[in-house]
């Protein structure tokens, strides 16, 4: 039983790949209940590899991952999502012929019983009212199809459908990529909004300057092997 000294997430030493290509070389990181930790690194280092496995969408081939103290090494992927991990993927992938409110609605799960001990407290459940006041542009949009969404409003969705799953661990894979300026702005205070919730956050990014801001620890990945970590002290 996980206590409040055991990690939300620890991943241990693990290598994947893809084919006989190996792309991570024993990589580990640790998300403590309520933190926001950021995953940096030029594209083909491994940073979308480490999210694909902890996620379960990628087989670990050597090493570890615990949620709350549990093993979910290559658990099936809907398996560790109802454990409470959440992912926004890159590229969004909103479905063109569902509406913002249906998006919400279909995906939508209760939060999980807390368990005796449990690491983080439970907050207020994230329904449709609650992910409309994080993003009131979703809600005057809520009759609007998926395709029917401009870049930044289908992002907004991505993230609200992710919430709406009620996650303990919320993971942002290049969350602002592509986006016009003042809409990666307001991705990113959203996201500082969801740290003063006290929600935690695995962020990949290449705005080194935003997610060192918003982080408790960053991590650098090269070639397949953390090479630089740093804590903000927040």
């Amino acid at each position: 039983m996980s206590d409040a000294t055991t990690p939300l997430l620890e991943v241990r030493g693990i290598e994947a790949g893809y084919g006989a290509s190996q792309v991570l070389f024993g990589v580990s990181l640790t998300i403590a209940p309520h933190q926001v930790v950021s995953l940096m690194g030029r594209n083909g280092m491994g940073k979308s590899t480490t999210i694909k496995c902890i996620t379960g969408a990628l087989p670990v081939r050597k090493g570890q991952i615990l949620f709350e103290g549990r093993d979910i090494t290559n658990l099936p992927a809907d398996v560790i999502a109802r454990l409470g991990i959440a992912i926004v993927p890159e590229g969004r992938q909103c479905f063109p012929n569902l509406t913002v409110r249906e998006h919400l609605v279909a995906f939508a799960r209760p939060p999980a019983t807390p368990q005796k001990g449990a690491l983080t407290a439970q907050a207020a459940p994230w329904d449709l009212a609650r992910i409309y006041e994080l993003f009131p542009r979703l809600k005057e949009r809520e009759h609007h199809m998926g395709n029917q969404l401009s870049g930044g409003e289908q992002q907004m969705l991505a993230i609200g459908r992710a919430l709406s799953t009620n996650p303990k661990l919320l993971i942002l894979d290049e969350a602002t990529e592509g986006l016009a300026p003042v809409v990666r702005e307001e991705i990113w205070r959203c996201l500082i909004n969801l740290k003063n919730q006290r929600l935690a956050i695995l962020i990949v990014d290449k705005n080194v300057e935003k997610i060192k801001y918003i982080s408790n620890m960053y991590l650098e990945i090269l070639k397949g092997q953390i090479v630089t970590q740093g804590s903000m002290n927040q």
